[in-house]
């Protein structure tokens, strides 16, 4: 017996150290209820810099309606807005709990100048106004083009500052969500370049 309760409790601190790690489950990455000791300056910059950066995605990805050409595209546009939206909900909820400002209005579209953070630096990915008007102003098959490639750079953004949170923050809700964006984005990374072949 005590060797069998051995072996659970063994069983049941590996799993938490592997949520720790960042592996966590999709259910972790939606809570909304972080306590103020869990955690730090990365993580609020990863909460506040995430959603303005999923707000442009959506705003992508809501241009496909009446301009893609290709079924694969819009689909796949679709699928972005659905995963985005939710993210960026629960990453204001987390901002409100930890008492930290959540970014409002519509950033969606400013120039990679002005998508500063507080080191300085610019969120990677981000397209500027003048991308964005290209977008806006394609349709059909011109516009599947310029959408892959510029959400492909996007996605890659993304998946870069997802890094910089597993490395640099430490709460666990958080880390779960990064984790998610990872696996995700590289996902649909790979089925927008295969849509990008001839």
């Amino acid at each position: 017996m005590r060797k069998t309760l051995a072996v659970i409790a063994l069983m049941a601190t590996a799993g938490l150290t592997l949520t720790a790690c960042g592996e966590g489950s999709d259910d972790e990455a939606k809570s909304s209820t972080p306590s103020k000791s869990e955690f730090n300056d990365a993580d609020v910059s990863f909460a506040q810099e995430m959603i303005p950066h999923h707000e442009q995605a959506i705003e992508m990805a809501q241009l496909a309606q009446g301009r893609a050409s290709s079924a694969d595209v819009l689909e796949l546009a679709e699928n972005i807005e659905v995963a985005q939206g939710p993210e960026i909900d629960t990453l204001g909820s987390w901002l409100e709990s930890w008492g930290e400002d959540v970014p409002s209005g519509d950033m969606a579209g400013m120039d990679h100048g002005d998508m500063s953070n507080d080191s300085g630096g610019t969120m990677p990915g981000m397209m500027d106004e003048e991308e964005m008007n290209d977008l806006k102003g394609a349709s059909g098959a011109a516009w599947d083009r310029i959408f892959l490639e510029m959400m492909i750079e996007h996605h890659e953004g993304a998946i870069q500052m997802a890094q910089v949170e597993l490395e640099d923050g430490q709460n666990p809700h958080a880390h779960a969500m990064a984790s998610k964006i990872i696996r995700d984005q590289q996902a649909e990374i790979i089925q927008m370049e295969q849509l990008l072949e001839p």
